[in-house]
């Protein structure tokens, strides 16, 4: 799958003189497998946005380990000394997705923030996208699954089922959508304001309150790992 076609950027509105410091979080918990070619691809596609002026030079990788026990910090501590685009968080010990993905998003500044996982199932193509409807005022861009075709019966019907449940009990929550998804400045520090102890991100974001947008995408199979 073509991930990087700097044609797909020509038909977007162009964006203001100076475009936005974008930063990506990316939680990582044992993914040595896939993490040599997460950080190409990522590595790639930082350098066509950057060449568009679709974001700004400054804009970098943040890989957060979550206490992992393989090689993924010795590979995220190189690639950090090797190539400026990279950075690391490492924490004291595994803390769980959500926690590990909120650390990244506390601590990293910039313009708009986002998020996604390393296992290389999320569609970079739409990056663009995302960032064009920041751009238009949306202060949270949710990437959201098109389809599931990809997920077993199961998988599939109960993943859909959890997203019903949750709607008719009252949480506010995006159908189908995970923590794939941009976050403005002003969002990030609205979500500072919370003091959640069992985080559920994907519940929170929705009660910030600020305009958002959707973006669709298929998911792809895992890259490698589990």
């Amino acid at each position: 799958m073509e991930l990087i076609d700097a044609q797909k950027f020509v038909g977007l509105p162009a964006f203001s003189d100076c475009p936005p410091i974008v930063n990506f979080v990316i939680p990582c918990y044992n993914e040595q497998a896939v993490l040599p070619e997460t950080a190409t691809r990522l590595s790639k596609l930082l350098a066509a946005l950057k060449l568009d002026a679709v974001i700004d030079t400054q804009s970098s990788v943040y890989l957060v380990d979550d206490g992992s026990k393989d090689a993924t910090w010795p590979m995220i501590a190189d690639l950090a000394a090797r190539h400026a685009d990279f950075c690391g968080i490492k924490l004291s010990r595994n803390r769980g997705h959500q926690n590990a993905l909120l650390c990244g998003l506390m601590s990293v500044g910039g313009d708009a923030v986002i998020s996604l996982d390393a296992d290389l199932q999320d569609d970079l193509g739409i990056i663009p996208e995302m960032v064009q409807r920041f751009r238009q005022g949306s202060e949270v861009v949710y990437a959201v699954r098109r389809r599931r075709d990809k997920d077993t019966a199961f998988k599939r019907f109960s993943a859909e089922g959890y997203y019903k449940l949750l709607h008719a009990m009252g949480v506010q929550i995006v159908f189908n959508h995970a923590d794939y998804r941009l976050l403005g400045r002003r969002a990030l520090e609205a979500l500072r304001d919370y003091r959640e102890t069992h985080l559920f991100l994907r519940g929170l974001i929705p009660l910030l309150g600020y305009t958002a947008a959707m973006v669709e995408y298929d998911r792809s199979e895992r890259f490698a790992g589990e």
